[in-house]
Order: C-alpha cells, then sequence, then structure tokens
C-alpha cells in the first residue's frame, strides 16, 4: 500500500481458479476465512466479490468492476508466479490491457517472471519501481515489478504442514457468526 499509495487493498479470493485443479482444494469459504485471518490491516479487505459479480476470468472481474466503479482507478497486486503463467489466463492480453500490473517478487520467481512469455509482450510497458507512486497516471498496459524482500511462506506449503488448516478456519468463522 505505501509503495504505491494506495487507499486499500481488495484481496480477491476466487471462487476456483481455471488453472488449478479442484480436487484437494478447499471451499471458497474456507479460503475466505483464511484470507481475513491473515489480512492484518483495516485497509486490507478479503472478498469473495467474484462471486457477487458472477465472472471467472480475471478479464471480465476487472471489467465488472471498473464499471461498477467508475470513479476508482484500479491496480492489479500479483505475485512473481502469477507472471511466469499469465499468458495461460484466459484473454489475458486484454486484461493486461485494461489495468496496470504490479508484480512483487516471490521466492525463486523473479527470474522467470522476468522472462516469462507475458512478459516478453509485456516488457515495453514495464515502468521503473520509483514511479510506483505514479501508476494513476499510467495508461494500460503497464507494468511495475518490485524486487522486494521475501518471505518463504507460501499457501502451498503451510497447507503441506497443517492439512487441517481449513476446518479451524471454518470453526472460527463459524463461532463469529451471530
Amino acid at each position: 500500500m505505501r509503495l504505491l499509495g494506495l487507499d486499500e487493498v481488495w484481496w480477491l479470493v476466487s471462487p476456483q481458479n481455471p488453472l488449478k485443479p479442484q480436487a484437494g482444494m478447499a471451499s471458497l469459504e474456507a479460503r475466505l476465512a483464511s484470507a481475513q485471518a491473515a489480512a492484518r490491516h483495516p485497509r486490507i479487505l478479503p472478498t469473495a466479490i467474484e462471486v457477487e459479480l458472477g465472472t471467472r476470468f480475471a478479464v471480465d472481474t476487472v471489467a465488472a468492476l471498473q464499471r461498477s466503479h467508475p470513479g476508482t482507478r484500479f491496480i492489479w497486486l500479483a505475485g512473481a508466479d502469477i507472471l511466469t503463467e499469465l499468458h495461460r489466463w484466459h484473454r489475458w492480453r486484454a486484461f493486461a490491457s485494461q489495468i496496470p500490473i504490479a508484480v512483487f517478487a516471490r521466492p525463486g520467481y523473479l527470474g522467470a517472471a522476468l522472462t516469462a512469455p507475458a512478459m516478453a509482450w509485456l516488457r515495453r510497458w514495464r515502468r521503473p519501481a520509483s514511479q510506483a507512486g505514479r501508476w494513476t497516471a499510467f495508461g494500460a498496459p503497464a507494468i511495475l515489478v518490485f524486487n522486494i524482500r521475501t518471505s518463504p511462506l507460501s499457501a502451498t506449503s503451510l497447507r503441506k504442514s497443517d492439512p487441517a488448516w481449513y476446518r479451524r478456519h471454518i470453526n472460527t468463522l463459524e463461532k463469529a457468526r451471530p
């Protein structure tokens, strides 16, 4: 938030990533509860808004958000691991052409992200990280890449180390309900 001067971060918890198998995936409710537990800042807002919007693909989600919030400037925040698979996303060039993208280093992914097929196309619109505070002046496509200090934690490793994590989050969510 500080690097980009953001008012809020909407943490989009996807009902089902089309590129990931559904088998072994925790329920949307459990993943949303986990995101809510992990969001330790009042301006980080985990949401399952794609359910409300009826969208499945990022390109459609962004278009719907831009239509429903015409005065709001959006930027897509992603880990470098996402950039390595962006070229597999549905209508990914249209997606990248409708919203600026900020990519943050993830352990072991930044090098692959910078040589990814999508980056070969996006490279001409790369902005220096020093311009991060001016992102609202960028047209799309635009991409910023941040080589930030990273944590070795990942959702995959956390799930492997504690297979019942989602049950605890569901129990916490159910106890919090009126």
